[in-house]
């Protein structure tokens, strides 16, 4: 006769399931004032307790549904009288900052124009060199410098000089016609016209051939050049993006006051220690922010146009952008700058949860510098200057995320 086989199974699990609801209802009585004696301990996680949160942390602050559906009305309806106050002071500037927004690619755009005039200067300079005639000084060794180093000082002196030159042809008949037909008693000790035009009739013929043309430089500056100017292709564009430029302004400056109105709301329903972490780490977090906007803005935007100006110029296609989307990417590439620079409180944040630690950083560096440079060419146009400038500061602030992980100091318990 075989022996009978008994099946624990069933009995644990009943039994574990017995023991959780004992001690879940245990730890509700105590949360409830029922229980009989102190807890020095979480029954659940066996955590020792803060003993200063024993009471009722919310007790003053209590309401029902339809009271925190109103303190939620009243914060928003305050967030926006804030937004539209901020609004209506940057109305006042919303010219100036479209002029800010602007000055990353215009100056690029100078860039480009003088680039593509620098061959035709250096061949005027060249002229005028082999005549004996004065050079600027950043041509003073005019005869020894290679054509590449001529067109690089000769883009920097149209650059400095802010003026951009235009090499045009005209026929010299139709010049001298012109002087002699308006102003004949000035001009009239001009020699004939030259061969090719009829000199006893009050028009010249043009002609299109390039023997008889002259090539001259037509100079126009930096500022009044329409080719380095933004471009509107609708009557109501340029009112969109003011208005756009104003809404941003305005919202910066209410910042504060529409996150300390939604703050006040929030705040009602944290522990302490809940709050205090928003007191360290939100101010820290800004400041990442705002480092990584301004690096795109003050310092990637002329890498990147460039290599897109760039790359235009090898398919034979000049730039013309238009302002509206131009803003549209003059506000994506600092937000996505500023967001990448969270990376140390990310990390201190998957440290605390124990998703990793600090040595399983240190482990993965090498795999944490690729996953970094593939983020900043991904997030990032093509160019590899505006990579560099994410990824180098994307690894420093890799380590400083390690320093911040070992040294923050780290709580006891949940509730300090």
């Amino acid at each position: 006769m075989q022996p009978r086989q008994l099946s624990y199974g069933p009995l644990l699990c009943k039994g574990f399931s017995r023991c959780c609801r004992s001690r879940a209802l245990l730890l509700s009585n105590h949360c409830h004032g029922a229980s009989p004696f102190p807890l020095p301990f979480s029954p659940l996680s066996g955590l020792p307790m803060a003993p200063g949160y024993d009471e009722d942390l919310f007790e003053s602050s209590k309401m029902t549904f339809g009271e925190h559906l109103e303190e939620l009305r009243s914060a928003l309806i305050k967030a926006l009288l804030s937004l539209l106050l901020g609004f209506l002071v940057g109305l006042l500037f919303g010219r100036q900052i479209v002029r800010v927004i602007e000055g990353p690619i215009t100056d690029a755009l100078a860039r480009y124009y003088a680039k593509e005039a620098a061959p035709n200067y250096v061949q005027m300079l060249k002229g005028k060199f082999e005549r004996g005639e004065s050079v600027p000084s950043a041509f003073a060794d005019f005869e020894q410098m290679s054509e590449s180093d001529r067109i690089t000082a000769a883009q920097g002196e149209l650059l400095d000089q802010k003026m951009i030159p235009d090499l045009v042809y005209v026929d010299p008949a139709q010049i001298v016609g012109q002087f002699k037909q308006r102003d004949p008693e000035r001009f009239q000790e001009l020699e004939s016209v030259p061969k090719g035009a009829d000199a006893d009739s009050q028009e010249l013929a043009p002609t299109s051939d390039r023997s008889r043309l002259v090539p001259i430089y037509v100079w126009r500056s930096v500022e009044n050049d329409a080719r380095t100017r933004l471009k509107t292709l609708a009557a109501e564009e340029g009112f969109m993006v003011y208005i756009k430029a104003s809404l941003m302004l305005g919202f910066v400056l209410a910042s504060p006051l529409i996150f300390f109105f939604i703050w006040q709301f929030i705040a009602a329903g944290l522990y302490p220690h809940e709050k205090r972490f928003v007191y360290v780490f939100m101010p820290f977090s800004l400041v990442l922010f705002l480092a990584g906007a301004a690096l795109a803005f003050f310092v990637v935007f002329r890498y990147v146009l460039d290599f897109l100006f760039w790359f235009n110029a090898t398919m034979g296609i000049d730039p013309d952008p238009r302002i509206n989307e131009w803003m549209s990417f003059a506000m994506m590439l600092p937000l996505g700058f500023g967001i990448s620079f969270q990376l140390p409180l990310v990390m201190l944040f998957l440290e605390r949860i124990g998703i990793f630690t600090v040595s399983s950083y240190l482990a993965k560096w090498r795999m944490a510098i690729l996953v970094i440079c593939v983020l900043s060419m991904l997030l990032t146009p093509s160019d590899p200057q505006s990579m560099i400038l994410m990824a180098v500061p994307l690894i420093a602030l890799y380590f400083g995320g390690v320093l911040l992980c070992r040294f923050m100091p780290r709580r006891k318990t949940p509730f300090e």
